[in-house]
């Protein structure tokens, strides 16, 4: 009994042997093939589970974010620009004739009123001449009509002479004095006429044109005939500076802001300058807003008609965030980025662009700057997709 006893105790402690009476010890038949196949079967069972655990974790994407970066409060923009004089003018000749003689040359710095070139007008001489004679007729055919009415009136008070021909008189004298007041308009026309023998400069400035040489041919165009520039003249003290500006920024740019103006003859030295009007009207053929920015040049360094660039820096919007070029998605019905929402889903957001720095852009509307937006997304991504960042968020407004 007591050995019976042992085997009863080894069997439920789980060996699976129990002693014999010999005092040695047995396994049941059933028993055995477990015993030999579980140091097999257990590792199986723990690789598939891991193996089911990590193809889980696979099938949901990996992905990188990044936060987008909130803009400066003002971004600079450059834009070519063309340099123009405050005051710019060619100054024609207003009488014909032979050009006498010139007084400046290119480059020459005249003052208001000094006299550029003289004119010979001979025809408007002889003209003249003329109208000084027929004014003397005038004048003398107007004296003897004042006697000659002063005398019917005398002689029609003693009923002399008829009331028709006094009144005959009285409408000669006052024909004729028409007749010396149209002889004095035309000497004055061609005396005026005459004056434009010389030719003055019209405001302080820089000769920039010399068209004409002694002895020229001078048309002033009144018979049909194509009139010619002699000279041109600009005010370089003061230049203005023409700009367009793109219309995705024309609401920013307003009168006030400061510009620098760069050229490539100067590197490293900006001139600075004002933004003074805009044209208040987009050009419906380059849609851009045309500006003027007014530069103070007292020493003439710039010269007028040169190419330069004009930095504005411009306000930007407050909501106004910075994005990677790749984390755009280009679909069908418009622009989107695709953001990491709550539980690890993706949410596509319609964006609406700014500016293109490049490598960069600016987003003006649809981000409040705490999206965790995915870079290089693919383009089968949709909104409610599963996925698994596998970068922390980086940025930073």
């Amino acid at each position: 009994m007591q050995k019976l006893s042992q085997k009863n105790n080894a069997h439920q402690a789980g060996t699976g042997k129990i002693a014999d009476l010999d005092g040695g010890s047995f396994c049941w038949p059933w028993l055995r093939p477990q015993l030999s196949l579980s140091p097999v079967i257990l590792p199986r069972i723990q690789a598939r589970t891991a193996l089911r655990r990590e193809t889980a974790q696979l099938a949901v994407p990996s992905v990188v974010v990044v936060q987008p970066k909130r803009s400066a409060p003002a971004q600079e923009i450059v834009l070519p620009a063309n340099v123009q004089a405050f005051a710019d003018a060619p100054i024609y000749a207003r009488t014909n004739g032979y050009l006498r003689r010139w007084y400046v040359d290119i480059g020459t710095r005249v003052k208001e009123g000094q006299l550029l070139a003289e004119i010979d007008t001979p025809e408007v001489n002889q003209q003249l001449r003329q109208s000084l004679a027929d004014l003397a007729t005038a004048q003398a055919n107007l004296n003897l009509s004042k006697i000659t009415a002063d005398r019917y009136a005398g002689l029609l008070k003693t009923d002399s002479v008829s009331k028709q021909e006094s009144d005959n008189a009285a409408g000669d004298y006052e024909a004729k004095q028409a007749n010396l007041q149209s002889a004095q308009a035309n000497v004055k026309r061609l005396q005026e006429l005459q004056s434009f023998q010389k030719i003055y400069a019209p405001f302080s400035g820089v000769i920039t044109a010399r068209n004409t040489d002694i002895g020229a041919l001078i048309d002033s165009g009144s018979g049909g005939g194509v009139r010619t520039e002699l000279f041109h003249i600009v005010q370089p003290d003061k230049l203005r500076v023409y700009v367009s500006v793109p219309q995705v920024y024309s609401q920013a740019a307003k009168p006030g802001l400061t510009a620098d103006l760069t050229l490539s003859e100067f590197p490293g030295r900006p001139f600075v300058g004002k933004l003074v009007r805009t044209a208040n009207a987009i050009d419906p053929t380059s849609r851009t807003l045309l500006v003027e920015i007014a530069v103070n040049n007292p020493t003439g360094q710039l010269f007028t008609g040169s190419y330069a660039e004009v930095h504005l820096q411009l306000p930007t919007a407050a909501s106004a965030f910075i994005l990677p070029v790749n984390t755009l998605l280009f679909r069908a019905e418009g622009l989107r980025i695709a953001s990491v929402g709550d539980g690890q889903k993706v949410e596509l957001k319609q964006i609406t662009l700014g500016h293109d720095f490049g490598s960069e852009v600016e987003v003006i509307a649809g981000l409040n700057g705490n999206e965790n937006v995915i870079v290089n997304p693919p383009d089968s991504v949709i909104s409610g997709e599963t996925v698994r960042i596998a970068q922390p968020a980086q940025g930073g407004q």
